[in-house]
């Protein structure tokens, strides 16, 4: 009998070394449910965020693109703007070649054109020197007698009996 008492006791120490591992894994999985639970919860707050976010996204992406429009809309119209001071100001300096105008804003059009109208400045004045230098004087040539040295002295005898 004191075997089997001995038996029980260790039975009875068993039952509760298991009791203690069970109370300690209930308030293990006890804890696990509510760190779940604080978990779910955390998740479910951050899928909301992100569905704030996904929402703040689309509307940052429909104002970047009427942005866009807008830009693409300004663009045309400083083209448009470009385009006619170019044209009011070639028309305004016919003596300059409107080839030579070209740019994309107002100030690579106005560099252009003060580069052109430098250039045609200097060829008119390169023109005038030219034009001075080429000019013969009004009214008839002085008459010159004709230049005798290149004749031998037969040929300027038979000349000199011609005018005779």
């Amino acid at each position: 009998m004191e075997d089997e008492i001995g038996e029980m006791w260790e039975v009875r120490a068993e039952v509760e070394a298991l009791e203690a591992k069970l109370a300690d894994a209930e308030a293990r999985a006890a804890h696990y449910h509510e760190e779940r639970d604080n978990l779910a919860a955390a998740l479910r707050e951050a899928q909301g965020r992100i569905g704030q976010l996904e929402e703040e996204v689309a509307t940052l992406r429909r104002e970047l693109e009427a942005v866009r429009e807008e830009a693409r809309g300004l663009r045309d119209k400083l083209r448009e703007a470009v385009a006619r001071y170019r044209e009011a100001r070639l028309a305004a300096a016919p003596h300059v070649p409107g080839e030579m105008v070209t740019g994309e804003t107002l100030e690579e059009v106005e560099e252009r054109f003060r580069q052109a109208e430098r250039i045609v400045s200097e060829l008119r004045r390169q023109w005038d020197e030219e034009a001075q230098a080429l000019r013969l004087p009004l009214g008839s040539p002085p008459r010159r007698p004709p230049d005798l040295s290149g004749l031998s002295p037969l040929e300027k005898i038979r000349r000199g009996l011609q005018r005779i």
